[in-house]
């Protein structure tokens, strides 16, 4: 063979080994997209460091300064995150309807305790905000969760916020693009007694005492629930108004066939945290049908109350009115 010969090429692979190459390579990407897609909401809800600090988010300090005078009440809330099936729409509790997203009434310095649940399919996390729009600053010690660091589904957890001053604040889920998608709802916080004496506080008798009637009815079909007469008919949820320490005489009667129990709160979502020994019955051992009972008490500090039927969901039906204190 001569220096000018080419000699015949060395083949490095076959077609076969290409074709084993190709199925590996092929396969990872199979695998990777999988893994991706199944995560999608996971990925989708990382915000680098980067753009935190470019939405404000690097702080969440709280927007409101000082500190408030603790008025000894408590207000319960529990949430839950969920997602309609086609993630189209994103809320609290319910997708619609009373439940969804459900507004949270208290007073500065009472204490609101969120019990957070994540019953979606999604990635979620919670915090408490006064800004009205996007995910935050979110005031400290709402959190659980964060968007670095979000809720699994099944997972959850409790927050505590005590207002310091009164407004309109919102819970929400953190995750960038959850609260636009729905994930929103509103907390009052009143002053503390209208700017008197804090809701829990002790006030003194004023010495004047006032009576009212009110009664539990429902139309036949069992849809509509109101005191005294039922919605759109004249009547129907009387405001009562009293003076912050006058002497409240309730006459309550069940006008119904269902069974009711009557109670003055802050939060018509929370029936139980009753305020002032104003309860008669109890869900537990409620009014009968056609049955009837009294209870008297001192009102508290001045503030918009409601007064509700305590057997959980009524309120929500419209058995709710409101209690104002002067």
């Amino acid at each position: 063979m001569s220096n000018t010969e080419h000699e015949e090429p060395i083949l490095r692979t076959s077609p076969a080994r290409l074709g084993k190459m190709l199925a590996i390579l092929l396969g990872i990407m199979v695998v990777g997209g999988a893994i991706f897609f199944l995560n999608y909401d996971y990925w989708n809800s990382y915000l680098p460091t980067a753009g935190k600090i470019q939405e404000g988010l690097g702080s969440h300090a709280a927007p409101v300064a000082g500190t408030a005078t603790a008025t000894g009440q408590t207000v319960e809330v529990n949430l839950a995150f969920m997602e309609s099936p086609d993630f189209k729409v994103y809320a609290f509790n319910a997708l619609s309807g009373n439940d969804k997203n459900p507004d949270v009434h208290a007073h500065v310095g009472d204490k609101i305790i969120f019990h957070v649940i994540n019953k979606g399919k999604s990635f979620h996390a919670f915090g408490v905000t006064a800004s009205k729009e996007g995910p935050g600053p979110v005031i400290d010690g709402t959190e659980v969760g964060t968007a670095d660091n979000p809720l699994k589904p099944g997972k959850g957890g409790d927050a505590t916020f005590v207002a310091t001053a009164p407004g309109e604040y919102y819970y929400i889920c953190v995750v960038p693009g959850h609260r636009e998608l729905g994930m929103e709802g509103k907390i009052e916080i009143l002053p503390a007694a209208g700017g008197a004496a804090p809701s829990g506080a002790e006030v003194k008798p004023t010495g004047n005492k006032v009576e009212f009637t009110v009664s539990f009815v429902m139309s036949a079909d069992f849809k509509q629930y109101a005191f005294d007469a039922l919605p759109g008919q004249p009547g129907t949820n009387p405001d009562i108004k009293v003076k912050s320490g006058d002497t409240v005489t309730i006459h309550v009667k069940n006008d119904s066939k269902s069974f009711h129990a009557f109670g003055v709160v802050v939060d018509p979502s929370n029936p139980s945290d009753v305020l002032w020994n104003s309860a008669v019955a109890s869900p537990d051992n409620p009014l009968k049908p056609g049955k009837s009972g009294d209870v008297t008490f001192v009102a508290g500090a001045p503030g918009t109350y409601h007064y509700i039927c305590t057997v959980p969901g009524h309120a929500a039906l419209g058995m709710d009115a409101k209690f104002i204190v002067e």
